[in-house]
């Protein structure tokens, strides 16, 4: 007898319908979302007629026609086959796995294609973006805070651009922390072509991602878009150099859209690259003299938030605990004590109770104090 065919998931056809809409030419974020605003899916604007499309504000002949065309097109299937093939994540805006802050931007990307994964920790994210052409001094403060950051539990975002923003991921990769590059071209090429290496150190500690389909070429265009996905993804943006045309601006205005904290280096005053820096400051961004600016600006976030387990978090860092490191912690009290006690609380041995207090020390958790004491930051 033979077998009936297996059933496609209930969420396929909305996915698929997604990467339809994704690939229609002359349809970008803001026309997405007059579409959805029309016809409230992907799947119903397939399902519409011509002339319905056509009545849409901003939509012309032309795109009504692609659209129209596309309902009946092979091109998402192939995509899809592709990413199955390939390990490529597609995660649609329905998605359980889509991420809440950029759910929540006013043109979120309607589907994302992944290498690597996203994971709940990383809604707590900062982005660190500035100039391609940095000076060594920019790099450096780059890469400090990229680290600096990753180790008190924050995944860093940037774009895989030369310069600043390959010096932040370096960073975080470097402390072992979570990081994000958001390409402007597809996942499957990746731009610049010199950083494939870094991307795959990304891809084993985070993700790459782009609303871009897997092979897509980079173009002029795609990188504002790209930008508002660096910022959507993150709790705030931090400049580290940028001349006064620099992209890096256009990434911290739509961060200040959004909602979003921003943050800006200073350098010299006569260094090109940090005029927009310093243009940010004076309109009001955060002036960062060192990650605890940062830190400390972020901190109230986390004031009522808590973990799976219901317990309140007073740092994101306590997301990404092993379950040994949970229970030291635990441990441990806004009022000092000794080792002793953690050992006898935990029951478990001197050398376990120590390596693991200086892993919480390292990540901003607990602090050292005299007398071979400790307490909860």
């Amino acid at each position: 007898m033979a077998h009936a065919p297996a059933k496609a998931p209930a969420d396929f056809e909305h996915v698929r319908a997604s990467v339809q809409l994704t690939c229609v030419p002359g349809v970008g974020p803001r026309l997405r979302q007059l579409l959805l605003e029309r016809f409230g899916t992907p799947e119903a604007v397939f399902a519409a007629r011509f002339d319905e499309i056509l009545a849409v504000d901003r939509i012309g002949k032309e795109i009504a026609e692609a659209i129209f065309a596309m309902a009946n097109d092979p091109t998402a299937d192939g995509i899809i086959e592709l990413c199955r093939s390939r390990d490529v994540g597609i995660i649609s805006e329905a998605s359980e796995g889509y991420p809440g802050l950029l759910s929540h931007i006013p043109d979120p990307p309607g589907v994302l294609f992944v290498r690597g994964e996203l994971k709940p920790c990383d809604a707590m994210a900062i982005a660190i973006v500035g100039a391609r052409h940095a000076t060594a001094y920019g790099l450096r403060v780059a890469e400090q805070l990229g680290s600096s950051l990753a180790h008190a539990g924050y995944t860093i975002v940037s774009g895989l651009a030369r310069g600043i923003d390959a010096a932040a991921h370096r960073g975080a990769l470097a402390a072992g922390g979570r990081t994000i590059a958001v390409l402007g071209s597809g996942v499957l090429n990746i731009y610049p072509p010199e950083h494939g290496d870094l991307a795959t150190e990304i891809i084993g500690c985070g993700a790459v991602i782009s609303e871009a389909p897997p092979f897509a070429e980079p173009f002029r265009g795609a990188f504002p878009q790209r930008n508002r996905i660096v910022s959507g993804l993150s709790l705030g943006v931090v400049v580290v150099q940028a001349s006064d045309r620099s992209g890096a601006l256009i990434t911290a205005r739509m961060a200040g859209e959004q909602g979003r904290e921003v943050f800006a280096v200073p350098g010299a005053i006569d260094c090109r690259m940090s005029r927009g820096c310093h243009q940010l400051i004076r309109d009001g961004a955060t002036l960062v003299g060192g990650v605890d600016d940062i830190l400390e600006e972020l901190g109230p976030l986390f004031e009522t938030a808590t973990d799976p387990d219901g317990r309140l978090i007073k740092n994101p860092a306590e997301l990404q605990l092993t379950t040994l490191e949970r229970h030291v912690l635990d441990a441990v009290c806004d009022e000092p004590i000794g080792i002793d006690g953690i050992v006898e609380s935990t029951s478990l041995a001197v050398s376990q109770v120590l390596a693991t207090i200086g892993v919480l020390e390292m990540r901003r958790l607990v602090r050292r104090l005299p007398g071979n004491r400790v307490q909860r930051t």
